[in-house]
């Protein structure tokens, strides 16, 4: 994608990060600040799921828990926001494709949108609802590892639906060995999880006694 479409006077350019946030932790807020940099976006909405279905399979905390966490996180970065979009839906599964549906009418086509996610979750794209119109209304920035092979995203999006592929860039942020779960298990085991969150995030958890019961 051309950035010739980010010129100022053209419409804003606003970045969209979907994820339980089960905690959000530093991981993810270094790889959406690099997004917003590299790509020049005037703001990024971080949404909260309200019931993911790719995680019906486990418990995922009680939304109102994640949303305050993900507002604590994002509190200090002028150019984050966060939604309730998904976690105040009647409650029921959440799909992207709303989401983004959402966003568009309330923005107007004057405004671009691009859905942040990860390399791998863009290889799961042909399973999601709507997926085709998913990928033309917005543009996905697939965030990933340096040196992540490209070729099976190529063989799998680009051969279920190759008229899109050029609405799909990705981007290589260094790796940090941080994730949700991680937090969860240290938490569950009694280990402080300083550092790999923002303070405040540890704060609310410990507040809250979440992840105590983790698996």
């Amino acid at each position: 994608m051309s950035m010739q479409l980010l010129q100022q006077g053209e419409g804003q350019a606003i970045g969209i990060v979907g994820g339980t946030f089960d905690p959000i932790h530093l991981g993810h807020l270094v790889i959406v600040e690099e997004v917003r940099i590299q790509y020049n976006l005037d703001k990024i909405i971080f949404v909260p799921t309200g019931y993911p279905p790719h995680k019906a399979d486990r418990d995922v905390t009680e939304p109102e828990h994640r949303y305050l966490m993900t507002v604590l996180a994002t509190i200090n970065n002028p150019h984050f926001l966060v939604s309730r979009v998904e976690i105040d839906r009647p409650q029921g599964f959440s799909f992207t494709i709303d989401t983004i549906r959402y966003f568009k009418d309330y923005y107007g086509p004057q405004v671009k949108l691009f859905f942040i996610t990860g390399a791998d979750a863009i290889m799961e794209i042909p399973t999601w609802k709507d997926y085709r119109e998913l990928l033309s209304i917005c543009h996905f920035i697939a965030a990933t590892r340096p040196g992540y092979s490209l070729h099976k995203l190529k063989d799998t999006i680009g051969k279920a639906c190759p008229e899109i592929m050029d609405n799909i860039s990705v981007l290589e942020i260094p790796a940090m060995q941080i994730s949700s779960t991680l937090i969860r298990q240290r938490v569950a085991a009694g280990k402080p999880i300083k550092y790999l969150t923002p303070d405040s995030v540890n704060e609310y958890i410990l507040k809250n006694g979440l992840y105590r019961n983790a698996k």
